[in-house]
């Protein structure tokens, strides 16, 4: 399987303010070592699990980032910043998504997981 690149939207830089450049420094860092964690991941025994794994984290801090969003607006803040981060963090998953085969066997490994806790689908 081909390595995954991810990339970050260029909507997601336009919509920071003209003075984000370390911003956008941290983000492109952190895209670049999430490839690099996920190529890994393909490249491990069980390539599926470990893809979902990381999934689990971006959609978690994807969440974590959306109730800063919530809460920085309750407080009178700009979210501007809270807003990049979580729509990163969704643009990342779907781009994981995009890759080759990897949508199939994402979602058989999180079918495979929800039968494992016991969940049984309707």
């Amino acid at each position: 399987m081909d390595d995954i690149e991810l990339g970050i939207p260029s909507g997601i830089v336009d919509s920071l303010p003209p003075d984000s450049e370390d911003t956008k420094r941290d983000m492109e860092q952190a895209v670049g070592g999430w490839e690099r964690e996920l190529n890994a991941a393909l490249n491990s025994e069980e390539p599926a699990s470990a893809v979902v794994d990381h999934i689990e984290q971006f959609e978690s801090r994807w969440e974590a980032y959306d109730e800063y969003v919530v809460e920085l607006r309750a407080w009178g803040q700009s979210p501007i910043y809270a807003m990049a981060w979580r729509d990163l963090h969704a643009a990342v998953i779907a781009q994981i998504y995009d890759h080759e085969d990897l949508d199939e066997r994402i979602n058989r490994e999180r079918n495979a997981r929800i039968v494992d806790d016991g969940i049984r689908p309707g």
